[in-house]
């Protein structure tokens, strides 16, 4: 029955070319931009470079201080100072390492009289024991060299490149970053800049900041990453922060409560900078306000598409009902030909999305941050073309089981 279903699928789809047309473009088109979409979303989420302990790693990327007044709430929201990270959360018992880095800042550098953007980061030396990075050449600058405020840097491949052309091996090479001459100690593979809370072009100590990170306010450009023992502590670790923070001395009178959480990875990544709610909720939102927007016209054109084949094909609906054919049976059959219809627009998708995530890659467009169909977008695309098909055939199928035997016949 299936192979019969296909046959006449086929047939119609030859029979009215544009509107064929029109429909596979719509299916095809949407699902692409889904899949773009899932693919991307999908590297940022489960790509753990450098940070591969992810599993018993908590991220702690902001806080903010609240307070009523009579003239209103007064609120104060952002990263942490390095003080805050190094004297409160450090003192926690239960992380064996807290890695402290600032957020990134550029500056430019010329080379030959060309002008190179550099990002750079200023770290504590925990931060190399916590995350995991891949050392093409040299080593991390150790923590007596911290402490010692020498000027040394751990730089990322792409950097070399840009700055030191082909040059086999830049260790003990210096490189200008804000004016200051830095001793290059290492070279890592470079991280995609939508990681921003790991990536940098270089990674200064934080003991050679021009800022003043012996600041004793809470509120700064630093964030942290706790490591916990094994799995099963990341719940007790947790829960540790929260009662750290509880306990935090109001630093001004202007505040009444201190909001700071230790989260997961995913959690952490969203943080929309109200640390009193979480903003993975907000984020699921706007991404399924999207993927609703984006089906909608197309599955709308389809419905209105499949509702006018429908019609034009009443007198074989009305045959097929003198002749004994349920409503059920009908219904059934047409909605396995929209199915059908719907997949072989997906076939196209899929193509259009593995041509256009080749370009994306080769083109560099997101540095480092390989795009591809895996079967985790795969299965995504597989599943929207199954409900963009059924969303599409049901109403017109349901339509055309209501015709009048008589009726369709006259249509003839």
């Amino acid at each position: 029955m299936l192979k019969s279903y296909f046959k006449i699928a086929i047939a119609v789809l030859m029979r009215r070319k544009f509107f064929t047309f029109i429909s596979l473009f719509g299916i095809s088109f949407t699902l692409t931009i889904l899949m773009i979409l899932t693919a991307f979303v999908d590297k940022v989420i489960n790509d753990n470079y450098p940070d591969r302990k992810r599993d018993r790693s908590l991220y702690i990327t902001g806080l903010e201080e609240k307070g009523v007044r009579k003239n209103g709430e007064n609120t104060s929201s952002g990263p942490m100072s390095f003080y805050f990270l190094n004297h409160y959360a450090r003192t926690l018992k239960i992380p064996t390492k807290v890695a402290i880095s600032s957020n990134y800042s550029s500056t430019n550098t010329y080379v030959n009289n060309k002008k190179i953007v550099i990002n750079y980061k200023y770290i504590n030396a925990d931060f190399w024991e916590v995350l995991d990075f891949d050392f093409l050449e040299g080593k991390p600058f150790t923590r007596e060299q911290i402490d010692n405020g020498e000027r040394v840097t751990v730089i990322s491949e792409d950097t070399k490149k840009e700055y030191f052309g082909d040059m086999s091996s830049v260790i003990g090479k210096y490189i200008e970053a804000d004016n200051v001459q830095y001793r290059v100690s290492g070279v890592v593979k470079s991280v995609p800049i939508t990681t921003y809370m790991l990536y940098s072009d270089i990674y200064l100590p934080y003991t050679v900041s021009k800022t003043d990170y012996t600041n004793t306010g809470y509120r700064g450009s630093y964030t942290g990453i706790l490591l916990a023992p094994s799995k099963t502590d990341m719940v007790p670790m947790q829960r540790e922060y929260e009662q750290m923070i509880n306990k935090l001395p109001m630093e001004s009178n202007q505040f009444d409560k201190i909001f700071s959480h230790a989260n997961t990875f995913i959690k952490g990544y969203v943080n929309t900078g109200n640390e009193e709610k979480s903003g993975l909720n907000y984020a699921f939102t706007a991404i399924a306000i999207f993927a609703f927007l984006v089906m909608l016209l197309p599955t709308l054109n389809l419905v209105n598409i499949n509702v006018t084949r429908i019609m034009e094909r009443s007198s074989e609906i009305g045959v097929r009902k003198a002749f004994g054919a349920s409503s059920r049976i009908l219904v059934y059959q047409f909605i396995v030909e929209n199915l059908i219809l719907t997949f072989l627009g997906g076939l196209i998708g899929i193509v259009l999305s593995m041509i256009i995530l080749n370009f994306i890659n080769n083109a560099n467009l997101i540095a480092n941050l390989p795009l591809s169909v895996n079967v985790t977008v795969l299965f995504i695309g597989l599943l929207t073309c199954l409900i963009f098909g059924l969303l599409s055939g049901v109403y017109p199928a349901w339509r055309m089981s209501k015709l009048n035997v008589v009726d369709a016949l006259k249509a003839q």
